[in-house]
């Protein structure tokens, strides 16, 4: 497989994208995203033998009439990607990250080049927002070709990054984002949640900060499930070091395997219920598994909702 010096160009980015979605999406499955942000424009009456699908029931409760919703399309979508680039987000550390030995900032990026191609292809917008310790870069949505080369690159520039010991801070960047974003969107989320808080009130709150703005959120939650998940070390001490933190602790992996599995079921247990209590379309990325299969699941899942 390509090392990273040679799969990070645009010209490699790009490939993939395009293969990616022309050779499963397009001609197999309308877009599931239609006229998700088609707007509310004004009531009008019911003609009688029209079809019902547009009906206000809820407006027929109060009047006895029948009116009919119209709307407006501004745009068949607005999305918004985001991406977190804390130092957490280069693991694992190999030494040459590739697509089929990816880490986890990788495989945001590629799986978010596909995206972006699958909504170039919809005449959709797409902005893109990074952030670390703090929200460092953000972009509006556009559909431009033009656009769309400006932000590959920037992702590019991101994952030839060698910065250690970057924090997390999804937080306070989640409330800046949202104070941004004029218009309703499709928000897209990569990040592994590892933001140094086992408590997951916080992020959420912010989460709700974009509900509330009327904007669809879908969490990719990335992880490498063998070591994340199962800690599928060699039996023997290890010094652990946190990437974000510089913290150290030595240990031997098979004493606290199974206290360790039992503590990442529960955290995704709670994960998945807050999700579910939010409105938040959750989406598991095992980074190993391939962007082309969590995509295709992901798309197929979507598609079923419309």
């Amino acid at each position: 497989m390509q090392d990273i010096e040679n799969i990070s160009s645009l010209e490699t980015l790009e490939f993939f994208a395009k293969n990616l979605v022309e050779g499963f999406i397009t001609g197999k499955h309308k877009s599931p995203y239609h006229g998700f942000s088609v707007e509310f424009a004004e009531h009008r009456l019911y003609n009688k033998g029209e079809s019902t699908k547009y009906v206000d029931w809820k407006l027929f409760g109060r009047t006895d009439k029948l009116f009919v919703k119209k709307y407006e399309e501004e745009t068949n979508l607005r999305c918004q990607i985001i991406i977190d680039t804390s130092s957490s987000m280069f693991y694992p550390q190999v030494k040459n990250p590739s697509l089929s030995n990816p880490n986890k900032i990788l495989y945001s990026v590629y799986s978010s080049a596909a995206l972006m191609n699958l909504f170039k292809k919809q005449r959709d917008s797409v902005g893109l927002s990074l952030y670390s310790d703090d929200l460092y870069f953000h972009s509006p949505n556009k559909g431009s070709n033009k656009h769309h080369i400006f932000l590959k690159k920037r992702m590019l520039d991101v994952l030839c990054s060698t910065t250690q010991f970057k924090t997390t801070s999804s937080v306070d960047s989640i409330h800046k984002i949202a104070s941004k974003l004029q218009k309703r969107s499709l928000v897209l989320f990569f990040t592994d949640m590892l933001d140094g808080s086992e408590d997951l009130s916080e992020i959420f709150l912010a989460l709700q900060h974009l509900k509330f703005q009327k904007h669809e959120v879908v969490l990719f939650y990335l992880s490498e499930e063998k070591t994340e998940f199962q800690l599928r070390f060699p039996n023997t001490p290890h010094n652990f070091i946190d990437i974000e933190t510089k913290e150290e602790i030595k240990l031997n992996p098979i004493e606290i395997r199974e206290s360790f599995k039992n503590k990442s079921k529960s955290f995704l247990k709670d994960l998945k219920i807050r999700c579910l209590q939010h409105k938040i379309d959750l989406v598991e990325v095992d980074i190993n598994k391939g962007v082309e299969q969590i995509l295709i699941s992901y798309l197929l899942k979507r598609q079923k909702m419309f």
